[in-house]
């Protein structure tokens, strides 16, 4: 584990110093509360057309022979005068058939020609980036690029690396895998994130995957430079094995479990990363931090009280965006993740809206 200190904050290269502290205001996010609809026939919207209640004469009724309308009741009555139980009907829900389209997300993540340059490129970067650090890096001015223990994203501080081996940490879902087996059933049954098919996943899923484009290239270029990859990942321990077989069957391994590849439950932290992070810090300087999500960098990204434009501002900011292509290196991923939150306000500002003259005129 790192000590418990602080050093310098990095400003463009590992090798260089400077500390730069920016206040981020966190914005209040408006929430939007809906009202029910009150219980008046006339104020209801619905979806079907009840069934009309039988107007009939009833034992007890007026001997003039008014008609009375009992309420609730949908059928006419028995013989000897008695109305049966009105029972809603039911029936079991017709089975959904299978997608036919696939999301729009998936059709970019996992086939589109600009999600593979996307990558490539991001990759192509990563091995620009290192082959720098290797011919002109001083190995004694080098620092970790993994956020010091006690830092903020307002005041980011990194570690110095000493005499440690130089190694790179890539996060694997999405970042060096496409789980295109997992990602196609999911698109044709039209669910949601399914934790216990995930789990069967892991261990059923190592010969339904594909390397993401770049990938192989970036890692067997650092692995020639005497450079040790290292995966972690939120994937189950229990599912190492299976794991390890993935990176393999992609061409990415070779990648062992408690040394080279960190999963879930390894450091009891749950699925917070900074404690697998810190752990690997303490044998390597790792100079390179590879994902698809900002939790991969730093699990203070992951804080519930963030807005999402909070976290928009605070990846850009002075003291961080210097680091994006420079230590830190970003996938595409717009199928899941922490990425896919926020309101209308916090997407769109509303000092940035614009109205059609055109529509206005009408």
């Amino acid at each position: 584990m790192i000590p418990r200190r602080t050093i310098c904050a990095l400003s463009l290269l590992p090798a260089l110093g400077g500390c730069i502290a920016a206040a981020i205001p966190i914005a209040a996010s408006s929430a939007i509360v809906r009202k029910g609809m009150e219980e008046k026939r006339d104020q209801r919207v619905a979806r079907t057309k009840p069934a009309r209640p039988v107007a009939t004469q009833v034992q007890g009724a007026p001997a003039d022979g008014r008609w009375q309308v009992m309420p609730g009741v949908t059928a006419l009555p028995a013989p000897d005068g008695t109305f049966p139980t009105a029972r809603p009907a039911t029936s079991a829900p017709a089975p959904s058939a299978p997608a036919t389209t696939v999301p729009e997300a998936m059709q970019y993540l996992y086939g589109s020609g600009e999600g593979a340059a996307g990558s490539i490129q991001a990759y192509r970067g990563l091995t620009r980036y290192l082959a720098d650090i290797v011919v002109h890096g001083r190995k004694d001015r080098l620092r970790q690029v993994i956020l010091s223990d006690g830092a903020s994203l307002n005041a980011p501080q990194f570690e110095p690396c000493g005499p440690k081996p130089l190694a790179i940490v890539l996060d694997i879902d999405e970042t060096v895998l496409l789980n295109l087996g997992y990602e196609a059933d999911a698109a044709r049954r039209g669910e949601s994130f399914d934790a216990a098919r995930w789990e069967r996943w892991e261990q059923t899923g190592a010969d339904k995957i594909v390397a993401v484009p770049g990938a192989k290239m970036a890692v067997d270029a650092a692995r020639g430079s005497g450079i040790t990859v290292i995966f972690n990942s939120n994937r189950t321990a229990q599912s190492a094995a299976q794991t390890e077989a993935a990176l393999d069957f992609a061409g990415l391994g070779p990648a062992r479990h408690g040394s080279t590849l960190w999963l879930k439950g390894d450091d009891g932290g749950g699925s917070a990363k900074d404690d697998r992070r810190w752990a690997i810090a303490s044998g390597y300087c790792v100079i390179a931090l590879v994902g698809d999500q900002l939790g991969d960098f730093s699990d203070l990204f992951n804080d519930p009280k963030l807005t999402p434009s909070t976290r928009r501002a605070l990846a850009g900011s002075v003291d961080l965006a210097g680091l994006w292509g420079n230590g830190w290196f970003m996938l595409p991923n717009p199928v899941y993740g922490s990425a896919l939150k926020g309101g209308f306000d916090d997407i769109f500002p509303v000092t940035t809206r614009w109205a059609d003259p055109a529509e206005e005129k009408k």
